[in-house]
């Protein structure tokens, strides 16, 4: 089954440029560094590396308390943190800077990552959430390099993809060290596919502590939103999602109101603004840093790295990726804030998050846009309800952190960097 799934990649392999090309249209960064995309890389300074693989945004910010720890606690290793899209490369960049060294993880064909693991040799390797490469965990394998997977979510509907590739799947499971799941049923569904010593640590993501930094440039935005105007925030929207909320909003009850709309990928910016300046809305866009003059109704958030600072300067924050059958995406950022949060009915990827906020009284699952629009407006003519919100969104937060120890006990650097190059936690069933 790998033989036949190796054999594809390379059959694949005229369309792998074809796709850079096409995606470079919308993100120019695409065409940038392809060479480590295959495994060549500029030389690094010696010295023991961990390496640390975060695919996109929503990955590399989940892996930011992990990487700060490891960090701290190995001052004597280099962090290698490896991406798939250019704004998961931007990301790392925004909040470590000169402190890692960065690149892209080679696509999984057999030389580019021997390649990349003997130029590298990393003393082991950490994935987060859950990226399976055959050819690149079976490397690390014979090269007795430790592969951990690392807060690792599998939702039914992936589990039901996965299961078709049967053995390919479960040899590629088997070859992790161990797996740090999220959930009891992320971990079930783990093992179920072929994965050992799979352990529930919990989610990395209740780790992340809102920087202070963003905290005050939210109070800044505030004050140019208005103080005295009443902000919903849709966070980490998607195509179609923006459509159905502006169909929506007009008919929530709040005067003044000013809807932030942050669409979840950038090369999404100007599309967005089209569609407000066909519906002859007012807008103004982030990037122009500029006070909201009081007719503007909506403003677009075309800016990287802000997201905690949007959620500092909302009254409401409603999650995108949710309205559509999308699966959701992360509302523990928007909670760590004391925020209101609301959420679509599509939150497959973030199922157990989603329910126990809900659970706790941090959010609110709405069926569609017009409850949504509803629910908003509830709370931000409710401020004492909205209060209460935020403030059991805090204590949610509060009660699940923790992941982040749980993952370190696993991972057992010590033994896994020492003579045996094997994991204590591999011996303990």
């Amino acid at each position: 089954m790998r033989f036949l799934y190796t054999l594809l990649l390379y059959f694949l392999l005229p369309y792998v440029f074809l796709r850079l090309a096409w995606r470079a249209r919308r993100q120019p960064g695409y065409l940038r560094n392809v060479a480590e995309r295959f495994g060549y890389y500029p030389p690094l300074p010696e010295a023991p590396l961990i390496w640390v693989h975060a695919v996109s945004v929503g990955e590399t910010r989940a892996a930011e308390p992990l990487v700060r720890v490891l960090q701290f606690k190995y001052p004597q290793h280099r962090i290698l943190l490896t991406h798939m899209t250019p704004t998961g490369r931007e990301t790392g960049e925004t909040l470590f800077g000169g402190r890692v060294a960065r690149c892209y993880l080679p696509y999984d064909y057999p030389g580019a990552v021997a390649r990349f693991l003997d130029h590298f040799r990393p003393q082991f390797g950490i994935v987060m959430e859950t990226e399976i490469w055959p050819n690149l965990i079976r490397a690390c394998r014979a090269r007795s390099t430790p592969l951990y997977l690392v807060n690792a979510r599998l939702s039914e509907k992936s589990y039901a993809g996965y299961r078709r590739f049967g053995e390919l799947v479960r040899e590629s499971l088997a070859g992790f060290a161990a797996v740090a799941a999220q959930s009891e049923g992320d971990a079930r569904r783990l093992a179920a596919l072929g994965a050992r010593d799979v352990r529930v640590t919990g989610n990395v993501k209740f780790d992340v502590a809102p920087p202070p930094e963003q905290v005050e440039l939210g109070r800044t935005l505030r004050r140019g939103f208005g103080e005295a105007r009443p902000v919903l925030l849709a966070a980490s929207t998607r195509e179609g999602e923006e459509a159905l909320l502006l169909d929506a909003i007009g008919g929530i009850a709040a005067s003044g109101l000013l809807t932030v709309i942050v669409p979840r990928h950038p090369q999404r910016f100007d599309e967005v603004a089209r569609l407000l300046e066909g519906r002859g809305i007012r807008y103004q866009r982030r990037s122009a840093n500029a006070p909201t003059a009081p007719d503007t109704r909506v403003v677009l958030g075309d800016s990287m790295g802000e997201l905690f600072a949007y959620y500092a300067a909302c009254d409401v924050a409603f999650i995108g990726g949710s309205l559509l059958p999308l699966g959701g995406q992360n509302l523990i950022e928007a909670c760590a804030v004391g925020k209101p949060v609301l959420i679509g009915p599509s939150s497959y990827n973030f199922t157990e998050a989603v329910e126990l906020a809900v659970r706790a009284g941090a959010a609110v699952q709405v069926p569609d846009a017009a409850a949504l629009a509803e629910e908003a407006g509830r709370l931000l003519r409710d401020p004492a309800a909205a209060r209460h919100m935020g403030a059991a969104g805090l204590a949610f937060c509060a009660a699940h952190r923790g992941a982040t120890a749980r993952v370190l006990e696993l991972i057992n650097f010590e033994n896994a960097g020492g003579g045996n190059r094997k994991s204590e936690t591999g011996n303990r069933k």
